[in-house]
């Protein structure tokens, strides 16, 4: 009877999918083609987050406004990375070219240091699967990530297992600059985006959906600093990426049209079923158990979920299906910046 089950909830999710295929492709003009990848969404304002969302660790307990800098103030710009929870595992995740990003400044005149950094406020596991609530039909989701910037930059932390490098100088002026655009940037991309899915590995394919993280946070700070003038040195730079692989995503729908009084009842309970195996604080044997139907989900079957600017998306997924790489994006050039993140 359980296979039979599952047998008749695959056919009816995928009528389901291949019926919400055939209304976009039917409701599409020529000229109205989904482009990709799909553009990160930004809001009006930064929303308070729910109290249901609890942090393991305190986000930026000891954030700092951003200071104005005097005009003629020269900046140093210091390109800093660790391994992901360096202060709890030490090198650990570091081997397998997990690391955290961010920037360091040193004011010439002040003698002062300082640090920014963008990350999630509840921890990677939120931002990356959310969670089930008894009391909601729709899953429920912690994943906002923000900007942190405070006084001071611990050295033993970047260097010891990580890097600490001048990238840059620029004027006091300049830094004000940024430091606006961090604000506005900061108050309008809101939340966190761990995965960028993409058709295959490797370059100059098609990308389906581009992560919002840490590293994305630098490159487009380093962007804006190319942008108002600073010459980058030559040095290697490379970051973190955690890759999903599919074939071309399908358009679900949005938090109302699932799980709302008039949504897809089927497809919700495939949903929350996916999610219902990446359930955090499992014992030894559960989480096993949840790693064994993950395979099954993900590999054998070849289907994912994903949450992207507040909808829903089915990834047909395909073989290397998930891979975490450390590769070089270069240092933008004065002229030219980065391509857009």
């Amino acid at each position: 009877m359980a296979r039979a089950g599952r047998r008749g909830a695959d056919w009816a999710l995928a009528l389901a999918l291949a019926l919400l295929g055939l209304a976009a492709t039917l409701g599409a003009s020529p000229t109205s083609r989904r482009r990709w990848p799909v553009p990160y969404k930004r809001f009006s304002f930064r929303p308070k987050p729910d109290p249901y969302c609890q942090a393991k660790y305190t986000f930026c307990p000891t954030g700092s406004p951003i200071p104005v800098m005097k005009d003629n103030d020269i900046i140093e710009v210091l390109r800093l990375q660790t391994p992901v929870w360096e202060f709890k595992y030490g090198d650990l995740l570091g081997h397998f070219k997990i690391m955290h990003d961010a920037i360091g400044f040193r004011s010439t005149l002040t003698g002062k240091n300082y640090t920014m950094e963008w990350y999630e406020l509840f921890q990677l596991g939120n931002c990356t699967f959310p969670h089930l609530r008894p009391e909601m039909d729709a899953p429920f989701w912690c994943n906002q990530g923000a900007a942190c910037f405070f006084e001071g930059i611990d050295d033993k932390h970047w260097k010891e297992n990580g890097t600490l490098t001048l990238v840059t100088t620029v004027s006091g002026n300049t830094f004000n600059k940024v430091a606006e655009w961090v604000k506005q940037d900061n108050e309008t991309g809101i939340y966190y985006e761990t995965w960028t899915v993409q058709a295959s590995p490797g370059k100059g394919v098609e990308t389906w959906f581009e992560s919002y993280d840490c590293s994305k946070f630098v490159l487009r700070t380093y962007e804006k600093l190319a942008e108002f003038g600073a010459e980058f040195k030559k040095t290697e730079t490379n970051y973190t990426r955690i890759f999903l692989y599919s074939g071309e995503p399908t358009y679900l729908g949005n938090e109302t049209s699932i799980f709302g009084p008039k949504g897809n009842k089927t497809l919700a309970s495939v949903i929350r079923k996916f999610y219902a195996l990446f359930k955090p604080h499992l014992s030894t044997k559960d989480f096993l158990l949840s790693l064994l139907k993950i395979f099954d989900s993900v590999i054998m079957h070849r289907e994912f979920y994903l949450f992207y600017n507040f909808e829903y998306w089915f990834l047909p997924m395909k073989f290397p299906f998930v891979k975490i790489t450390y590769e070089e994006i270069p240092l933008p050039t004065r002229h030219t910046g980065l391509p857009d993140l």
